[in-house]
């Protein structure tokens, strides 16, 4: 018999339920007693979706109330000391590493956060020590988890984060020089301890995810895999099953390491994003060996071709059997929304053409039952999936012939600024006035509980157009009564009317559709309903000018004018899987090149596009994929912010420091500033702009807006002080790491008092 497995369920809840409590909790409004109890609720609702579904291997230890990297931290005691020693309660101590805690007497900041693999998807990093030791935590979450499930006669799976990527997707702490992997030795019997555990809870298979297996792997990492996996496998009938899970890309590169695993149950491999690794993974397997074949997409929205995974799967099943293939997600589907049941609002088309997690668990079901027992035995299942796929394919929706005209016309001559950077940047301090040191910040000020109130009543008809935009230009009027009293150089208009950085723009253009309630959770309580790419892509009006225009008018200063770039657009939709990538980034990119060009024509001289995804959508691997990636990614950006005056200045936004290995695309860039998020990395990354000789302007993060804490004006001082030893002073912007609208307004203000401060000393200190 062929089973049916999830790789892991979303945690949020139907309506964004665990955000609601978490930050309520937060808040003080409830109590630690009343979170848990929260948690315990969402874990039995997932559970039981996706029994009812027929899943047969079902996910535990996939819940956390933060992030499942920041759990492991936890659960093997790799905490630092700045936060064990404060004597928080387990739970506030680990949000104090995911956020920061600056209440009651004890201030720390948060642990950094970066991108898990090529997601939007945010995990807390490791952070080791070179003393560092490791521990079982007394009450393992992960065993803890599955006795719950079990009490509620529910069998999982546990799920748990391998002990070789937890250590490769680490880093050492500041003032420490350790290579993570070099603790192998001291993690795993922690490992081997919580597997005994399970088995002795009634655990008879985890799944341990290795994704790093994706990778270009340095040796001192692959190599771990041998004596981690030889002293998890010497456990023998005293441990589970192993099922080794990858995903987000191909290991076929990495199948010499598949013997380390000799005693390995079965091998998950993502064939949505790789389909062509199959064969050869068949090949290197075990004769007992199963394999977990991740069909259905846990990454994106569209309704699995049942028919095209039927006939992969086949191959699977004529090369193995029954008994040793797993029907799976490709991926955990946490980066999908929950059900598409919620949206009652997409029009009929359309929706029979998505598939959402709770859809997504009777997809791998009814897959499951088609190779078990024939596909007569799931019929109407699969002539109604056959009946959406010609629908979509037929669609007036998904194709306008003047797009792809426009797009015929690109030439090489539209992707370059008129002149360099050198000149260009003399036209620009001098239109500008700008001074040494500048500061800005990077778009949007706190989304208020009344902004929020206002846009919903709009939204549901309850106040007029008029009434709206009325609001929107008082909210504009104080954020630049703000910015006046802070001094700061450049302005933002706060972007009180954006609901979010990508569907705000969404909902402007053409090609798109929206959801109600499909949210998806991007990092701790943050979540995000990205829209979602159904056709091609064209701007029929203005949509950023009309407050933009405004701003400008009642500002002292330079106003800036904020928009998403062309890859962020795409990268945090859901992006068409009909079309390649390149040729929706194109035309996002002249759509976003006329609104460019439209705001600078209303008195708008510093235009910043941000693309935080850029590195975010970096093949993992390097080679002509890359390659191929960086071009058509960098083309987009050039050719949606080239057709402006050189005394017009561009800026552009990049969320975390790590780009080192594609640092060469970022300078292709050719934007004049860049603002990238560094408060919580180390300066020395810094090192690329000196190596590069890169010659433009950068404003790296000098504070972290996930965390609610205020830095003092001597930690932006010192910040700033680590920067000049690899920046030009003339090159350095001073600026929070990403946007505000997270944050409260007595959160920001003292923070930014504190950073204009620290800039204007430096400015005294560097006058001559």
């Amino acid at each position: 018999m062929v089973r049916s497995s999830v790789l892991g369920f979303p945690r949020m809840g139907v309506l964004r339920d665990l955000k609601k409590a978490t930050e309520a909790y937060w808040g003080d409004k409830i109590s630690q007693e009343d979170l848990l109890a929260e948690g315990k609720r969402l874990r039995l609702a997932h559970w039981k979706i996706q029994k009812d579904a027929g899943v047969d291997l079902i996910p535990s230890n996939d819940f956390s109330y933060y992030d499942q990297v920041l759990d492991h931290i936890q659960l093997f005691n790799a905490i630092p000391e700045r936060y064990s020693s404060q004597k928080l309660s387990p739970i506030d101590e680990y949000f104090a590493m995911g956020r920061g805690h600056q209440k009651g007497g004890v201030d720390v900041p948060s642990l950094e956060m970066v991108k898990w693999f090529d997601s939007n998807y945010h995990y807390t990093k490791p952070t080791l020590q070179d003393n560092q030791t490791f521990s079982l935590s007394k009450d393992p979450k992960p065993v803890r988890e599955f006795l719950e499930a079990k009490e509620a006669g529910i069998v999982t799976r546990p799920v748990i984060l391998g002990p070789v990527s937890f250590l490769a997707l680490g880093k050492a702490d500041r003032g420490a020089s350790v290579d993570p992997i070099t603790l192998l030795d001291k993690l795993v019997p922690s490992y081997v301890e919580l597997l005994k555990a399970l088995k002795a809870a009634g655990a008879e298979e985890v799944q341990i995810d290795e994704p790093v297996l994706v990778f270009d792997l340095r040796a001192a990492v692959k190599n771990a895999f041998k004596p981690a996996y030889e002293a998890i496998g010497s456990l023998g009938a005293a441990g589970p099953q192993i099922t080794i899970a990858t995903y987000f890309g191909d290991i076929v590169h990495n199948l010499d390491v598949l013997p380390a695993f000799a005693n390995l149950h079965a091998l998950h491999i993502d064939l949505v994003r790789h389909p062509e690794q199959l064969d050869a993974v068949i090949k290197q397997l075990g004769p007992k060996q199963v394999l977990s074949a991740g069909v259905v997409d846990g990454r994106n929205v569209w309704k699995n071709n049942f028919q095209n995974s039927i006939e992969l799967l086949q191959r699977a099943v004529q090369a193995l059997g029954q008994d040793r293939v797993v029907v799976a997600t490709s991926s955990s589907l946490l980066h999908v929304p929950h059900t598409l049941a919620s949206e009652k609002k997409l029009p009929q088309e359309v929706y029979q053409w998505f598939s959402f997690a709770v859809e997504k668990c009777n997809e791998v079901a009814v897959l499951a039952k088609a190779l078990t027992a024939g596909p007569a035995a799931v019929k109407p299942e699969l002539d109604a999936n056959a009946a959406a796929m010609k629908s979509r394919a037929e669609s007036q929706r998904t194709n306008d012939p003047k797009v792809k005209e426009r797009q015929s016309k690109v030439t090489a001559e539209m992707h370059n600024r008129k002149t360099g950077f050198d000149n260009r940047y003399a036209q620009q301090k001098k239109h500008l006035s700008l001074p040494n040191f500048p500061t800005t910040t990077i778009g949007s000020f706190p989304q208020t509980q009344e902004i929020r109130i206002q846009r919903n009543k709009f939204t549901k008809g309850e106040i007029t157009e008029a009434q709206y935009e009325e609001f929107i230009r008082s909210e504009i009027d104080k954020c630049v009564q703000i910015q006046d009293e802070l001094g700061l150089d450049v302005y933002v208009h706060g972007e009180p009317e954006r609901n979010d950085m990508v569907q705000y723009f969404g909902e402007r253009l053409e090609g798109y559709v929206f959801t109600t309630h499909a949210w998806v959770q991007s990092y701790g309580s943050r979540c995000v309903r990205p829209p979602i790419i159904v056709g091609d892509i064209s701007r029929p009006a203005p949509m950023t000018v009309k407050e933009s225009k405004y701003a400008a008018s009642v500002s002292k200063k330079p106003m800036k004018g904020m928009l998403t770039g062309p890859v962020t657009c795409l990268r945090w939709s859901f992006p068409r899987v009909d079309v390649h990538q390149s040729v929706q980034a194109q035309q996002l990119a002249l759509a976003l090149r006329d609104e460019v060009v439209d705001l600078e024509k209303n008195g708008i001289y510093v235009i910043q596009v941000d693309e935080p995804a850029l590195r975010e959508g970096l093949p993992l691997r390097s080679g002509k994929e890359r390659d191929a990636y960086l071009k058509w990614a960098v083309d987009s950006f050039k050719l949606s912010t080239a057709g402006v005056e050189d005394s017009t200045q561009i800026h552009s936004h990049f969320c975390y420091s790590e780009f080192q290995d594609f640092f060469h695309a970022i300078a292709a860039l050719d934007a004049d500033v860049l603002s990238i998020e560094n408060s919580k990395s180390d300066a020395k990354l810094l090192q690329v702009f000196i190596d590069e000789a890169y010659p433009r302007h950068i404003g790296p993060g000098v504070y972290d807006i996930h965390s609610p804490r205020v830095p003092a004006e001597a930690e932006f001082k010192q910040r700033i002080s680590e920067m000049l030893q690899y920046l030009r002073p003339e090159q350095l912007w001073i600026n929070p790491d990403c946007g505000l609208k997270t944050r409260t307004w007595d959160q920001v203000k003292p923070a930014l008092i504190n950073m204009v401060n620290a800039a204007k000393s430096f400015r005294e200190q560097y006058k001559a």
